[in-house]
């Protein structure tokens, strides 16, 4: 099974895509910060992070940047949510390392299909 990572701290979209995942058969954990998130990746090994990149104490820029010095943690694929999807800012969350973006409120069936095809599945 799938274990994804979500890292978000507005409770309504947490419950939001941890519902969804969890009715798609993967194993969700939640974070509600960077630093809680930093410290899940250390006690388990995810597939899929899902990476709110307006994040109070470090934002998601920097949590990605973490992630992805960290030699445990450097690939595993990350994509980028965020309510504030400006002309570019998903250039800019790719550059930085995320393998997708996905612009709140979420699409339910975009979600799937993108959280699947990032898993390598298929429908």
């Amino acid at each position: 099974m799938h274990r994804i990572l979500v890292i978000e701290d507005n409770p309504v979209n947490m419950e939001l895509t941890v519902d969804l995942l969890e009715s798609y058969g993967y194993n969700v954990t939640p974070a509600e910060d960077g630093f809680i998130a930093l410290e899940k990746v250390k006690e388990s090994d995810f597939n899929l992070i899902l990476l709110d990149i307006q994040l109070p104490k470090m934002d998601g820029l920097e949590v990605l940047s973490r992630l992805k010095e960290n030699e445990s943690t450097k690939d595993v694929p990350v994509i980028a949510l965020t309510a504030h999807s400006m002309r570019g800012d998903d250039e800019r969350f790719i550059a930085a390392g995320c393998i997708d973006y996905i612009s709140k409120p979420i699409d339910i069936h975009s979600f799937k299909e993108k959280v699947q095809y990032h898993l390598g599945q298929s429908n």
